[in-house]
This record gives C-alpha cells, structure tokens and sequence, in this order.
C-alpha cells in the first residue's frame, strides 16, 4: 500500500465505522427500539486483519474517534461515548489479536477450518468481556437491568463480530478480484440481488415467509465462497433489522411479544443463517483446498512420470498395465500404448515366476521392495532393469489396491556384476586348483581334510588317506627333460582321477606327490581296493611323442577310526609310503596311525 493510499484508507474507515455505528443508534433510539447487530466493531476487526499488525494503532485511533463522534450525534454524552467506545475497542483487540497471533493468513484456505474456531472462540470471548462494563456504564447512566443491557451487548456484538468482520475482510481481499472478473461479477451479483429481493419480499409481508431467504442465502455461499457468505448474511441482516425497526415483517404479526422479545427473534433468526452456511463454506473451502492439492499432487506426478528418464509403469494387481511413462521409447524401444495390458511375453521366461511373486509379496506385505530382472527390447534383446515396485491406492475403485513400478536401465552395472562374479569364481577356482594337472590343491586338500577330521571327530565316520608318487621321476626329468616329465605328471593325474569313485578327493601336493582322501567307506579296505587298482594302472606305459615311457607308483595307506590330527595322519601315510619304496616300489604298504 503507497504512502497516499494509507492516508486515503483512514477517512474510508471513519466513514464506514462511523456511518455504521450511527445506524446502528438510530434504529435503537427509533420508535421500535430495535438492534440487532453491532456492525461497526466488526468492521474494525475486519480491517484490522487484513493491514499488517505495525499499521493497527492508526487505525484503532481512527474507528474509535468515528465510533465515539457518531455516539455524540445521536445525542451521548462525550464521556458516556468515550466509555462505550473504549469497551468496543477492548473486544476488537481481543478478537483481531487472538486471530493475528493464532492465524497470520487469514485468507490461506488451508487456515480455514482452523480459523473458523478460532475466531468463534475468541469473539465470545471478547463480547462477554467488553460487555461486563458496558452493561455496567449504560444502567449507571440510563438506568435499567443489568442481564437485559448485558445480553443486549452481547448478542449484537456476537453477531456484528461473526457477520461484519468476515464480509470486510472478504472485501478486502476479493473485492478488487470481483470487480475484475466479469463472469464472477455478475454471477456475485446477480445471487446478492436474488437475496435481497426475497429477504425484502419477507419483511413487507406479515406472513410468517422467514424461510424463504435461506435458500438464496444458502447457493449464494455454495457459488462464491466467504464472499456469498458474508455478504449474503450482512445483507440478511441489515434489511431484516431495518425493515422491523420501521415496523414490517412477520415478526410484528406475533401477539404478546415485547421488543425485547422481537430483538430476541430477530438476532436468532440472523444466527440461524450464519449456522446454516458457516459449515457449508467451511465444507467447499476445504474441498477446493483438497481439490487443488490433488490436482497440484497429480501435476507434479505427471511432469515427473512424463519426464523422468525412469520407467514408471501403474498396474492392476494381476498385472496388466494402465499408463506406461514415456521413457519407455528410450528405455525399450516401444510406445507406452503397446506396453499396455497384460505384456507377460515382455519379461524374460526365467524371471517371469520370480515377478509374479514379487508382486504378489508387495500386496500382501503392503511394503515397497526393489527387484531386478530382464525386460525385452522392442529389438529382441533383454536388458536388465531395477524397478522399485509398490502398492498405491486404487483411483478408480474405492477401497481397491493397484501396483505402481519405477524401474531403470541397469544392464550395464548387472553385466558388470556378472562378469566380476564370474571372475571371482574363476580366481577361487585357480586357488584350489592345481593349475597343471587340474587336480585339487594343497589348499583345497586341506580344507577337505580339515572337514573330514572334524567328522571323524563328531561322529565317528572313519578315514583313510593314500599317499603317493611316479616311481623314479626325477629320472624322467633328468633324461627326457622338464616338458616330457609335466605331461607324465598330467597323465598320471588323469589315472588317478578315473580310479577314484567319485566322492574321493585326488590332490596334487606338489612335484609327483599326490593323496587321495577317502570318507564313507569299509576302510582300511575300501582304501587297499583302490591302491591296488592304481598300481595296476600306472604301471601301463606311458606315450609321450612315440615314446613308450615305463612308469611305476609307490603308494601309502593310513586310515583312523576315531580323533587325530592332519599331522599324525598324513605321518603316517608318508611312513607307509617310505616303507613301500624301501620294499621294491610298484607297490602299496598300509599302515595305521597308531603304528606311526
């Protein structure tokens, strides 16, 4: 607000309070004595609320001179004014205070629900609390009951409070909108005038018609809001006070009814209006406000599904598709509307089962989960994606559930992962596995061995271990060279892996020494079935670039039937082993631990 127009705002609100309040004292002192509503502290209150706090002592000066000049020309004493008039201004401030502290934004209509209470609460409030002195200062000057001055006060405040505050703070902030929109003008206006002319209509009546202006009051609040209601209730107000203070309606046909009685009547004919269409405008307020929410909600949604690099994919609970993002052109290859429906045949036939449990764990758990699987390109081939999957409320049905899918291209990390397992699995390989012969490791014997031990150890289950080496290798080294000697040391590993049953464990330590470990078996007979047929077998000879090489094995046998250790164990299998060499070689020696 300029400079000019703050001093330009003062005469305006003088003119209103002040016009208001004379009005208002006119009608009182007229020959029905009537008084209804208390226009000119709602006005104030009003324009309180809708200028910033720092500007309100100006104003509060200005409404209480009008106030008290308009009690001086209907005859009050200056003092008697000034008294009344502080007594208004105590109101004012509670109410514009309680609601500028509790509310700033009068005018959000997220406030107001909250509003309403409030406002509601701090008016009754400040009515009884400014309408204690008056009462006290109108009988100690004019004499009268105290409870009659008391409820006269309280019951007109009330009103001009609920009624006048409300329509000029609307005025305030709608009135330049109104005036702008032409449509909204003449829709305002033409249901402001249709109020009117009934309430009129009612009040040169005697008939008890009084009903009749509800309706009009009421789709005036239903069309426009705050502005229906406090102006159609403002009008409401002041034709039926005005009409009855000259002496029409129906209220003057009733018999045995004071004026005290008509003034009764009248403020609780005014209340049942607002009552009637406070909650109707709280209703539509807030349904706007949801209403704006959920089309702002759904915006923001469709800028982020339309313009996410994301696959945003919503679906019915048996999976068939509703709305498919646009990325799915990027992503896929294909238009979001061949997506639609139920598209089973675009997941790849390994992971079509693993998502159908997939979604049927979100709705039974109610919980998000991520998952990722492989999705068919428009081009035949299968990218993987990770989608976070979700269960959503149903806008379609009420109470229904849908699914509500996210998912990215993640093929090239999944590719990535893959290659790095198998890797991985590759290296594990290598480092339990001897790399010329293929056989078993050291490493790997150990930890078989290790496994092994502690099963005889918990559970009895006997244990053997064969031990050899070629006959003469070195031999084989020295005259036919390092090459020839590493392709007997691959057939040899060869035999003995084809002479082993299979749940044996044949290991190359090193050099030409290798084991055999042997679990779940007769021993120490399984274990000399097997030694024999090895000396058998690799006594045959040995081809290697035409020639015939003759070879032999040694071989030592140790088996154990209850605790021992690796030690003790393959001690006494190279003790075996020594003894077979030491006795002719090409043959085997068994020899039990306890003999070592």
């Amino acid at each position: 607000m300029t400079r000019k127009a703050f001093w330009l705002d003062h005469p305006l609100l003088a003119l209103l309070v002040g016009a208001s309040a004379w009005l208002s004292l006119t009608l009182v002192r007229a020959p029905g004595e009537l008084s209804v509503v208390w226009i000119g502290n709602g006005i104030l209150t009003g324009w309180l609320l809708s200028r910033p706090t720092r500007q309100w002592p100006g104003y509060v000066l200005t409404g209480f001179a009008a106030g008290v000049v308009a009690h001086v020309l209907c005859g009050d004493a200056v003092a008697y004014a000034a008294a009344i008039g502080a007594c208004g201004l105590v109101e004012v401030l509670i109410v514009a205070g309680f609601v500028r502290r509790l509310v700033p934004d009068v005018g959000d209509p997220r406030n107001w629900l909250r509003l309403g209470g409030i406002a509601t609460g701090s008016t009754l409030l400040a009515c009884a609390v400014s309408g204690l002195p008056a009462a006290t200062i109108a009988i100690m000057a004019h004499g009268g009951s105290f409870m009659g001055e008391l409820f006269s006060w309280y019951a007109a405040h009330v009103l001009g409070m609920v009624i006048f505050a409300t329509t000029t703070v609307v005025v305030q902030r709608e009135g330049l909108r109104l005036a702008t929109l032409s449509g909204r003008r003449r829709g305002f206006l033409g249901s402001m005038a249709l109020l009117a002319l009934v309430v009129i209509a009612v009040f040169l009546l005697e008939y008890p018609l009084l009903f009749l202006a509800y309706p009009p009051l009421l789709q005036g609040a239903f069309r426009h809001g705050f502005a229906g209601l406090a102006v159609g209730v403002a009008l409401l107000a002041v034709i039926s006070s005005v009409a009855t203070a000259m002496g029409y309606g129906p209220l003057w046909a009733l018999e045995g009814i004071d004026t005290a009685g008509r003034i009764a009547l009248l403020q609780l004919y005014v209340a049942s209006g607002c009552l009637m269409t406070i909650p109707v405008v709280l209703a539509m307020g807030e349904r706007k406000r949801l209403t704006s929410c959920l089309r702002d909600s759904e915006h923001r949604y469709r800028l982020l599904a339309e313009f996410s690099h994301d696959l945003v994919v919503r679906m019915r609970t048996d999976g068939e598709r509703l709305y498919v993002s646009p990325s799915a052109r990027d992503m896929l290859g294909w238009e979001p509307a061949d997506m639609l429906g139920s598209r089973w045949s675009l997941i790849h036939p390994d992971d079509r089962q693993y998502q159908a449990e997939a979604m049927a764990s979100v709705l039974a758990t109610g919980r998000a989960r991520t998952d990722t699987y492989r999705v068919r390109h428009k081009d035949g081939h299968y990218i993987w994606v990770e989608a976070v999957t979700q269960p959503i409320p149903s806008p379609d049905r009420e109470g229904g559930c849908e699914i509500i899918s996210a998912a990215r291209d993640v093929t090239g990390r999944v590719t990535a992962e893959l290659a790095l397992e198998e890797s991985r699995r590759e290296l594990e390989r290598l480092a339990r596995v001897d790399t010329l012969t293929g056989l078993a490791n050291r490493r790997q014997f150990d930890e078989r061995m290790s496994l092994a031990l502690e099963r005889l150890r918990r559970h009895g289950q006997p244990l053997a271990l064969i031990y050899l080496d070629v006959d003469h290798f070195k031999g084989i080294n020295d005259t036919h060279g390092h090459e020839v000697g590493d392709r007997v040391l691959c057939e040899f590993a060869r035999r003995l892996q084809d002479n082993v049953r299979a749940v044996d464990l044949p290991a190359r330590l090193g050099g030409d020494e290798f084991v055999v470990v042997i679990e779940d078996a007769d021993v120490p007979g399984a274990a000399v079935a097997i030694a024999h047929k090895l000396v058998e077998v690799m006594g045959r000879p040995v081809e290697v670039d035409g020639t015939s090489l003759n070879i032999s094995t040694s071989i030592g046998i140790a088996y154990a039937y209850g605790a021992i250790d690796a030690k003790t164990l393959m001690s006494s299998a190279d003790a075996a082993l020594y003894s077979a060499k030491k006795t002719g070689r090409n043959r085997y020696c068994i020899r039990p631990p306890a003999e070592c």
